[in-house]
């Protein structure tokens, strides 16, 4: 069983915002619990302040580690004028150096298979390009990862995702890789 964290929890939000957030609220909490609490309960008002610091550390690490608005921005500016083989050249490489076997389908739904030890998944990137991407695509890859027996997949677009699509994603859990994962995944895609 794999464990996922709700994304509407209070941790989860926090991961998703800014570091010194969680290094406020644990300051607060802290700050409160050792003004209130009797001597002796003091240390448990510290220790209740110590998840929100270690997710002021964790968030703190990710946006650290996270590509700059420019980066992202010059990434899809890149990506956008590959062409084809460059493009599933690039992504194929840099899926192998994140240690995934890439296996190329045929079809129309899916563009490669990427397998790591067990768990295989279909990545659909060929309308990376498409200004503006729908539900259809991402109901064919659903549709192709089930006859495929496949864990999971993703889609890869450059352009925006629909507000539909991306419910669709969700439900169907479909990871969606846009400018900023690019940015991650394809540190130095280079213009074709």
């Amino acid at each position: 069983m794999q464990w996922t964290m709700n994304e509407n929890s209070l941790f989860a939000i926090l991961l998703r915002s800014g570091f010194w957030w969680s290094f406020l609220i644990a300051g607060c909490t802290i700050g409160v619990m050792v003004a209130l609490l009797p001597e002796a309960y003091r240390l448990a008002g510290v220790i209740a302040g110590v998840p929100f610091v270690a997710t002021g550390c964790m968030a703190a690490w990710r946006q650290w580690k996270a590509p700059s608005r420019k980066r992202i921005e010059s990434t899809a500016t890149r990506v956008r004028a590959m062409p084809w083989p460059d493009f599933s050249r690039a992504l194929t490489e840099a899926y192998r150096r994140d240690g995934y076997e890439v296996q190329p389908v045929d079809g129309a739904a899916a563009d490669f298979e990427i397998r790591k030890q067990w768990r295989r998944s279909l990545v659909s990137c060929k309308r990376w390009k498409v200004a503006r991407t729908g539900i259809e695509p991402l109901r064919e890859l659903v549709r192709a990862k089930e006859a495929r027996e496949a864990h999971d997949c993703v889609y890869v677009a450059v352009g925006e995702i629909t507000d539909n699509a991306r419910e669709f994603a969700v439900k169907h859990s479909v990871t969606l890789v846009g400018p900023p994962e690019l940015a991650r995944l394809l540190p130095k895609a280079r213009r074709g």
